[in-house]
C-alpha cells in the first residue's frame, strides 16, 4: 500500500532485504559508527541473530522505490534473554503473556517528523498474534525526544537492561497490541 508516496512492505526472511537494512542503518548511525557498538559489524551480528529468532519480521518503508526506513520484530519466549536480562522485577505474569520484541526502528533523516515511523510500527504489530509489544530504547536518544515519542505511542516502561558491556543502558518499555478504547457499550478492539 502505498500513502503520500511511501509504500510499505513487510519481509518475513532478512536474507533479500539484508542490504537495505544495513544501508538505512549505516546512514542512520553514520555519526556513531566509529562506536564498536554501533559499528555495522556489530549491527549484522545483532541483525543475523535477531532474524533467525522465532517470528521475525520486518517493515520496510519505501519512497520511490528507495528504503527510506524501517521496524524489524520477533517473537519472545516467556524464558528468553530479553526478559532476563532486566534490572529490576517485572510486573507479575508479564513473561506468559504473548509478546513480540521490536528490535530496531530506524528512520532516515529526510523523512522524521512525517507519521512514517508510526505507519511501519503499527503495520509491522498490525497482524502480529501475540498480545503484547516490548521495546528498548535509549533514554538519551536524540535528547529524550524517542522516549516521548513511544511514550505517547502508549508504551510505559517497565525497567532497563544493558544488552552489551560496551552499549548504553536503555530503559526497557512495554504496551499492550491492539489497545482498547472506552465507549458507552464497552471496550473497543
Amino acid at each position: 500500500m502505498t500513502v503520500n508516496g511511501i509504500e510499505l512492505r513487510h519481509a518475513l526472511e532478512a536474507e533479500p532485504v539484508w542490504d537495505q537494512l544495513i544501508e538505512i542503518y549505516a546512514d542512520v548511525r553514520a555519526d556513531q559508527l566509529h562506536q564498536p557498538h554501533y559499528s555495522v559489524e556489530r549491527y549484522s551480528e545483532r541483525l543475523a541473530r535477531h532474524a533467525s529468532e522465532p517470528g521475525w519480521e520486518a517493515v520496510i518503508a519505501y519512497h520511490d522505490n528507495e528504503p527510506v526506513g524501517y521496524a524489524y520484530a520477533n517473537t519472545l519466549q516467556p524464558d528468553d534473554r530479553w526478559w532476563r536480562r532486566m534490572t529490576t522485577a517485572l510486573p507479575a505474569g508479564c513473561t506468559d503473556i504473548p509478546t513480540v520484541a521490536l528490535k530496531e526502528g530506524m528512520l532516515r533523516l529526510p523523512w522524521r517528523g512525517t507519521g512514517i515511523a508510526r505507519r511501519a510500527h503499527d503495520e509491522l504489530l498490525a497482524h502480529r498474534p501475540e498480545e503484547q509489544v516490548s521495546l528498548l530504547v535509549n533514554p538519551q536518544a536524540g535528547n529524550g525526544k524517542v522516549k516521548a515519542l513511544y511514550e505517547s505511542w502508549g508504551y510505559e516502561t517497565i525497567s532497563e537492561q544493558q544488552p552489551s558491556a560496551d552499549g548504553p543502558v536503555l530503559t526497557a518499555m512495554l504496551r499492550a497490541i491492539r489497545r482498547t478504547a472506552p465507549s458507552s457499550s464497552g471496550p473497543l478492539e
